[in-house]
């Protein structure tokens, strides 16, 4: 059995391309570490929003758990398993340095 024909709860018909530029972004920013203050702060929206968003990609792509949605986004290529937060998202997230990203 390959990983294609493996149920992880993932509607198998859905792919990224049906995430709007915004929802991938912040599936992106998840799948690094960010929390959904973190990933409104690298955006500049409200913390509401980023829910918003991260609750539409998790049902567009079948899922009801954060870990799930990381392993959909490393293996639709939303984000790679070795990505990080570029130089920019770290300033703009407003944490200290945190050992992680």
């Amino acid at each position: 059995m390959d990983l294609n024909s493996m149920s992880f709860g993932v509607k198998p018909l859905t792919m990224a391309n049906d995430l709007t530029k915004r929802e991938r972004e912040v599936v992106r920013l998840i799948s690094l570490g960010c929390t959904d203050e973190d990933a409104a702060n690298i955006l500049g929206v409200a913390t509401s929003t980023i829910n918003s968003h991260r609750m539409r990609a998790m049902g567009k792509l079948g899922v009801n758990k954060v870990a799930l949605l990381v392993r959909v986004a490393i293996k639709q290529r939303i984000t790679k398993v070795g990505e990080t937060l570029t130089a920019s998202e770290k300033r703009k997230r407003g944490r200290k340095r945190d050992g992680w990203n």
